[in-house]
Formats: structure tokens, C-alpha cells, sequence
């Protein structure tokens, strides 16, 4: 997503990061700054061992002698992660990325660590045990949702309410899923910064929509919401905002002047923001036809996106979880800071010329996420869903999968005959 000075450097500093090094920025000669990158994790674990001392009462057994089991256990878990997100705030490798600060990402992997390993939990219990234990989350939960579709009446104009005959588009427009559909797009839009590639992820999404409709009621909706609302308005609005985010970023000039040679507050304050926002923003070339291998790990990557978007809402279905619950909210802002490293480890991949390679941590990461995602959603949803998939549905995709297949087939036999003649 940013690196720093030209080309060269750029490359250096790339080379250092994927080698675990401690990438510093300005603030290595920045007296302002230079606190923020100095060591200091010795002095931090003898903090926090104070502060373990102080929860856990360590020194006062019978500070906490009155709390019951269920107390005890939750206090012991989140000290737990606790620990651990502390020591990858320290001590973990660095990524690819080096703004607003190394240790923020650092952070952020071990969040991914954390959320995988309590979904590997999850995933070995029992659907209504695992309802059941979402309350320990948010005592909202654990308790059955209602049913509800958006497709029961399609109505625009309803002649008999004469208090508002457009209820059906009143309703849907002040939906929570409007304004969750335009914040979505905008940072897809951060994430991949190219366009023709977000319209295939926000017809494919449409598509998967219509797909599984017969087994969320969610999904069941208005052709006018669909493709007027979905579509042409809030996913373009919120593609548009996202590609002139990128827009402006790209071509506006960074002078990363230090902030104690700032001239006035306003000055230091707005490099302080600064710092949160990337120092020189690199153009993600995805190249879909490129060739058939380019295609195909392009094509993967729709695949994963669509897959995460789709385990929303069958996890939430399955989990009891309300649309509104901020378990959700939380979820896709964890998901959106991991997207964020890894859309650049992948594309850094994609570019990288080396005969011998590897993905990322955080690409390895997402994708053993989104599987077990995906594992509690088939596991749960045994027995959910007595509504069979439209056998012209099931003929529809494999007619699709077929023609791809063909397609690729087809364009890799041609490559390779236009190479032997190159040869001869």
C-alpha cells in the first residue's frame, strides 16, 4: 500500500521488510518522532507484568475470592490475547507495510492469529453450543432470529396505503444494509484500485445473491433493489468515492519534511495525520489477461472475496446473529484490516519475477480463515436449509465452469502452438 522515496529505495526497503527487518521512517532522524521507533521492550514487559500482577491478583488471592468460574474464565482468556497481541506488537515480524507505524500492523496480524485459532475452536462444537457461547461475546445473542426477506412484495407504487404508497422503496433505502453496502465498496475500492476488476465483484456478488436466495431470506430480493439499488447506485457511488480516494492520493505530492522542522502547530499537526495516510501510493497492476495463469490467480482472488462476503451472512444466520450486532461490525472491521496487507502481499506476488516464491503472512492467513469460515457455515448449516438448489441453477454454473475451463484450455493450447512457431 506505501513505501517510501524512489524507485530504488522503494525496492530496498521492500527487500528489508520481507527479510522481518525493523523498517523506520521519518522518524529515525525525526526528533519529533524518533521516540515512536526507539526499543523499548523491556520496559513494557516489566509494565505489563505489573499489570497482570494487578488483574489477576497475584500478590491477593483473596482479591478476586468472591468471583464465580464463569467470571474467572473470561478474565483468564482475555488476558490471554491480551499477552499475545502485546507480543506481536513487540516482537513480531514486520510486514509489508510500514504506515501509520510497523507495530500497528504487527498488531493486526496477531488479531488474525487470534480470530483463526477462535474459529478453529468454534468450529469443533456443536451448532447450539455455539450459539450459546456467542453470548459470551454479546449477551445479545443466542437467541433465534426471525425470518426476513426483502423480496415479499415488489411492489413500487402500493395504491392501498395511503400513508406512503412507496413503502417498499422507503423501507429498503433506509435499510442498515444501504449505508453498509456504500462503505463496503469504498474501501473494496481502497483495496483494489481498479475498476473493471470491482464491477466483476459487484456483479459476481449480485449473482451469488441470486444464487443462494433459496436458502437465506436475506437474499430474496426485489429485482428493482438488486440491480437499481445494489448495483447501479450504492455499489457505483461507493466504487466511485473509493477510485477518486485513490485518485487524489495518487497524484498529490508527499514532501515527508519532519515534524519538529514543521514551522507552526498547524503544520505538525496535519504531518501528524499525515502519518496515517501512505507515503507514495504504488499502482496495483493486476493484468487479468496477462495469460491464463495471470487469469486464473486473478479469477482465485474474486473467488476469496466473494467466499468472505458470503460467510457473513450464512455465519450470521447460523449463529443467530442480528445484522445490526456490533459482532458483525466488529468482524468486518478486522476484515478489512487484514484485506489491507494482504491485497499488496498478493499483488507483490503476482508482480514478483522470481522463479522461486512464496504468499505472504498475511495471504496465508486470510485464506485459512476464510476456510475455516466457510468449514462453520457447512458444519452449522446442516439441516438449515431444506430448500434444494433449482436444478437449471446447478445447469447454469456448471455451464459456466465448463466454458471456463474451455476457455482456459483453449487460450493456453494457442500460447503454447504460438511459441513453437516463435521456436522454429
Amino acid at each position: 500500500m506505501e513505501t517510501n522515496g524512489p524507485n530504488k529505495a522503494r525496492r530496498k526497503d521492500h527487500n528489508a521488510q520481507q527479510n522481518g527487518d525493523m523498517i523506520l521512517s521519518v522518524g529515525d532522524v525525526d526528533p519529533w518522532t524518533a521516540w515512536a521507533y526507539k526499543p523499548r521492550t523491556i520496559s513494557l514487559l516489566l509494565i505489563g507484568a505489573c499489570f497482570l500482577i494487578w488483574a489477576s491478583g497475584a500478590l491477593d488471592p483473596e482479591k478476586n475470592a468472591s468471583a464465580d468460574m464463569v467470571t474467572s474464565v473470561k478474565r483468564g482468556v482475555l488476558a490471554m490475547i491480551a499477552v499475545f497481541l502485546i507480543y506481536c506488537l513487540l516482537q513480531a515480524p514486520s510486514t509489508i507495510l510500514i504506515r501509520p507505524h510497523p507495530a500497528i500492523w504487527r498488531l493486526v496480524h496477531g488479531m488474525a492469529v487470534v480470530y483463526l485459532v477462535a474459529l478453529t475452536f468454534l468450529l469443533f462444537q456443536k451448532r447450539d453450543d455455539a450459539r450459546q457461547f456467542m453470548k459470551f461475546l454479546h449477551p445479545d445473542l443466542g437467541v433465534e432470529l426471525p425470518e426476513r426477506s426483502y423480496g415479499a412484495d415488489c411492489r413500487i407504487y402500493i395504491r392501498d396505503n395511503p400513508s406512503n404508497r412507496f413503502k417498499n422503496v422507503y423501507d429498503t433505502l433506509f435499510d442498515e444494509f444501504v449505508l453498509a453496502h456504500i462503505f463496503g465498496w469504498w474501501g473494496k475500492a481502497i483495496l483494489i484500485r481498479n475498476q473493471p476488476l470491482l464491477w466483476v465483484l459487484s456483479i459476481g456478488f449480485e449473482l451469488m445473491e441470486f444464487t443462494f436466495r433459496h436458502m437465506l431470506p436475506n437474499f430474496n430480493e426485489c429485482w428493482w433493489d438488486s440491480i437499481v439499488l445494489d448495483i447501479l447506485i450504492c455499489n457505483w457511488f461507493g466504487i466511485w468515492a473509493g477510485m477518486y480516494t485513490v485518485g487524489y492520493f495518487d497524484g498529490k505530492t508527499y514532501e515527508w519534511v519532519g515534524i519538529s522542522r514543521q514551522p507552526n502547530i498547524m503544520g505538525k499537526v496535519k504531518r501528524t495525520l499525515g502519518q496515517f495516510t501512505p507515503a507514495q501510493w504504488d499502482k496495483d497492476e493486476w493484468h487479468p489477461l496477462l495469460g491464463p495463469w495471470r487469469f486464473i490467480q486473478v479469477l482465485s482472488l474474486c473467488i476469496i472475496f466473494l467466499t468472505v462476503e458470503l460467510n457473513t451472512f450464512f455465519l450470521k444466520f447460523s449463529l443467530w446473529i442480528p445484522p445490526r450486532n456490533p459482532v458483525i461490525v466488529y468482524r468486518l472491521i478486522l476484515w478489512w484490516l487484514i484485506a489491507i496487507p494482504t491485497i499488496r502481499e498478493y499483488n507483490s506476488y503476482l508482480q514478483d519475477r522470481k522463479p522461486v516464491k512464496k504468499v505472504g503472512a498475511f495471504c496465508w492467513l486470510s485464506l485459512a480463515i476464510c476456510i475455516v469460515e466457510l468449514l462453520i457455515c457447512i458444519k452449522f448449516g446442516h439441516g438449515l436449509y431444506p430448500n434444494p438448489m433449482p436444478s437449471w441453477l446447478v445447469i447454469f454454473w456448471a455451464s459456466i465452469g465448463v466454458g471456463l475451463l474451455m476457455f482456459i484450455f483453449i487460450w493456453t493450447w494457442q500460447l503454447h502452438r504460438s511459441l513453437r512457431r516463435k521456436r522454429q
